[in-house]
């Protein structure tokens, strides 16, 4: 196998990612090149030209890129399912967000709200925007925006005190310290996101990345997908 193998990731995955790349960097060898940010911004780069030798982005988007043939036929596999949830500070007072409206007025009386800047491309981030256009409370609601270029960001910015009241990917969430996930959107507020993997047909070290691949879908580590908030989908 080669020394290194660059894999560009969107950031909902990354918790995972990151254990099991470690994991498979010790028993094969390789290396990785750990690349994340938001599954918009690096389809900007990869339609751009850069080289991969694996890509993790929402399924949408790969199925996007993959009109051109961009990917290995037979490489394209769905990883996991993330939920969007609504996420506040650790010891904090827990709103009512148990119905639509009760998550609208949750919004509207919290002095901060954080979440992903749909500028920087954050699939959650884009939908929670459009969300906020349909409940008629985009204005309100981004006068007191604390936005984050990802989830981690949004996170943190609940964890630290700067957010009162946050959403973000659920599997965004967990791997910060000092925030609480208080449940997923409400009702048919409730959004997911599938995140898919695949190999770029330009890819030097396709047997690398196939192996790589199979590792993160090996079904042992089903239950260790669950526990980092992202439902599997092999």
């Amino acid at each position: 196998m080669p020394a290194a193998i660059k894999v560009m990731s969107a950031g909902a995955v990354q918790s995972m990612v990151e254990a099991l790349g470690r994991e498979f960097e010790r028993a094969s060898g390789t290396t990785l090149n750990l690349i994340f940010n938001t599954a918009g911004s690096l389809r900007e780069r990869i339609a751009g030209g850069e080289s991969a030798d694996l890509v993790i982005l929402s399924e949408s988007l790969i199925a996007s890129l993959d009109k051109s043939g961009m990917f290995v036929p037979g490489s394209i596999i769905n990883l996991g399912r993330t939920v969007t949830g609504v996420a506040v500070r650790e010891g904090a007072p827990v709103p009512d967000i148990s119905t639509p409206e009760a998550f609208k007025q949750a919004l509207l009386k919290a002095k901060t709200v954080a979440y992903t800047d749909p500028k920087a491309g954050g699939s959650g981030g884009i939908m929670f925007a459009a969300m906020l256009q349909r409940l008629g409370i985009a204005e309100a609601v981004n006068k007191k925006a604390v936005l984050g270029q990802r989830g981690a960001e949004v996170a943190r910015s609940i964890a630290e005190g700067r957010a009162e009241i946050g959403t973000t990917f659920i599997s965004e969430v967990l791997p910060v310290k000092g925030v609480k996930v208080i449940g997923p959107l409400p009702g048919e507020l409730h959004t997911a996101n599938t995140y898919t993997a695949a190999i770029p047909a330009g890819s030097a070290s396709h047997a690398a990345a196939t192996a790589l691949l199979r590792a993160l879908t090996d079904p042992a580590t089903r239950a260790r997908w669950t526990a980092a908030g992202l439902e599997p989908a092999f």
